[in-house]
């Protein structure tokens, strides 16, 4: 009977831990470092999606401007740079990788901004149904890369928040001591304005 009591009496104090732990919110930090994840895979899906775009754009442009070589050979490198840069694992946690990551794409993202300037001296290219069709593709790409950026950096100030306030600095310090805080994307006027792709 003391026996079964006492086992009572533990179980009870093992379910008021787990909900007293829960309530000071022992799963912030890996719920939080979850949706940075997604959201970093989804800003890596869409710039996936824009690079793909681009050598059927930079060969439909060259049908009608081959002689604008200088500015096509900006974006195909532009493009390689960016798409050929190694991302370590850890990359939202790497100041350095991640600079270089968002270097990369801002060059990438002014190389086509000078190429769509390039179009506007050339009405036949421009009312090519083949080059509307990735002009809006490529518009439309270069929104959900905003918004992308933007979901990110939300979900970044979330969980570093959480890492750099009380009672998540705690609860980070002795659970989970392996995290970190994650690299953000800087707030430049370039990267806050897409290339502008409408000529209609």
């Amino acid at each position: 009977m003391i026996r079964a009591l006492h086992s009572g009496k533990n179980v009870f104090l093992a379910v008021a831990l787990a909900i007293g732990l829960s309530a000071c919110g022992i799963n912030n930090v890996p719920t939080y470092d979850e949706e940075v994840k997604a959201a970093w895979s989804q800003v890596q899906n869409q710039y996936q999606r824009r690079a793909d775009l681009i050598p059927n754009l930079v060969e439909t442009v060259k049908g009608y401007a081959d002689h604008e070589q200088e500015t096509l050979t900006a974006v195909v490198e532009a493009r390689a740079k960016a798409t050929q840069m190694t991302l370590p694992a850890n990359i939202t946690e790497n100041p350095e990788a991640f600079a270089q990551f968002q270097q990369n794409q801002s060059a990438l993202s002014s190389a086509l901004a000078r190429l769509m300037v390039v179009v506007e001296k050339y009405p036949d290219l421009k009312a090519n149904q083949n080059f509307l069709a990735l002009q809006s593709q490529l518009e439309g790409t270069e929104n959900r890369i905003s918004v992308a950026r933007r979901d990110y950096i939300q979900a970044v100030q979330k969980y570093n928040t959480e890492l750099r306030t009380i009672p998540g600095r705690w609860v980070a310090g002795i659970f989970y001591p392996d995290a970190k805080v994650k690299e953000t994307f800087a707030a430049t006027a370039e990267s806050q304005a897409a290339p502008k792709v409408n000529f209609q």
